[in-house]
């Protein structure tokens, strides 16, 4: 068995061909998927972050309404950028979404990816230290935030507060029990995942690998869970971790998915440049489900993961989304034992 959820980058553009125009758009029509998402079945429902674009931005009101509005689907994000992030905020906004949710937050962090501005956040109010970067400054970032997770108190109590304290010193609230084994790290590279597994964290690896060696991206890819899950255990941690991966994957069984996504059918790997560096694209799958089932029983990655997160195009509304998903979970999953 495998979970299988959506990744929605929760694009929004004014124009007559997009059924998302606006933020509010956006906004709205994710919880209306993953409201349809938990009907059809479907396990996760998962939201991407980019500031100074339009697209989802501010994940915390979103996952805190999709949580009031479900029982079961997980919800979360991939990924938070940490160069934009004050830590302790973001633990109190964790905590209370998960807690709205009823613990089923599912939070990918990451250093982040390239931005839409220059250095966007120094808006923000955050600077690298003297001798650091921002992707030192962003494991920083995390590191304070997974340890303010844990729950102990750091902060020293006023001795003439407005309201009674506990006794010792004070954690921040709302406190949610568990969320620190279901924070995720978006990993580019085989050396960050090792990294991610001494720190305790899920793995969330996309179909962008920022290095190259030549492999097909499957396999690259499949590589870097293996070096995770072998740090894993080296470092001694007593839980199992959990493993995902992002696929684009459009099984074509109407006229009208095959007006839209046939090109797609003839996707292949790509290489190219990425902030100074060779990064290997992994390819789309789209074809008759029968096509899928045999293209997906031979990617290392897919098979290696124990949760798949299927890439929306959001733009498409609601309804055409909620058919991807279906159509997977109905034509692919079941050939495949994940069903």
């Amino acid at each position: 068995m495998k979970k299988i959820g959506f990744l929605s980058f929760g694009h929004w553009t004014p124009s007559p061909h997009s059924q998302t125009q606006s933020a509010a758009d956006a906004l709205l029509q994710s919880i209306e998927l993953a409201v349809a998402a938990e009907e059809l079945g479907a396990d996760g429902a998962y939201f991407r972050v980019h500031h100074f674009a339009r697209q989802l931005a501010s994940p915390f009101p979103l996952l805190a309404a999709i949580g009031a509005r479900t029982s079961r689907i997980e919800i979360g994000t991939g990924v938070i950028d940490m160069r934009y992030e004050n830590p302790l905020h973001l633990a109190e906004d964790a905590g209370a979404a998960d807690l709205i949710s009823g613990g089923r937050l599912q939070l990918g962090i990451s250093r982040g990816s390239p931005e839409q501005v220059i250095d966007g956040w120094r808006y923000f109010g955050h600077v690298p230290a003297e001798g650091s970067d921002a992707a030192a400054m962003a494991r920083e970032h995390a590191r304070v935030f997974l340890d303010v997770l844990e729950g102990e108190g750091f902060a020293e109590p006023n001795p003439r507060p407005m309201f009674p304290n506990p006794p010792g010193l004070l954690r921040l609230e709302p406190h949610s029990p568990g969320l620190r084994d279901r924070v995720w790290w978006g990993a580019g590279t085989r050396t960050t995942a090792e990294w991610t597994a001494e720190l305790g964290m899920n793995l969330m690896s996309s179909t962008l690998l920022t290095e190259d060696t030549g492999v097909p991206f499957h396999q690259l890819q499949a590589e870097q869970i293996e070096r995770f899950r072998e740090a894993w255990r080296t470092a001694g941690h007593e839980r199992q971790p959990r493993v995902s991966v992002s696929r684009s994957i459009f099984p074509i069984v109407s006229d009208l998915d095959r007006q839209l996504f046939l090109r797609e059918t003839a996707s292949q790997d790509q290489v190219g440049h990425l902030e100074g560096g060779l990064a290997r694209f992994g390819k789309s799958y789209a074809g008759e489900p029968e096509r899928l089932v045999a293209e997906l029983a031979g990617d290392e990655a897919v098979a290696a993961a124990d949760t798949l997160l299927l890439t929306l195009p959001n733009q498409l509304g609601v309804d055409y989304n909620a058919h991807v998903i279906e159509s997977v979970l109905t034509h692919v999953a079941p050939e495949l034992g994940w069903r």
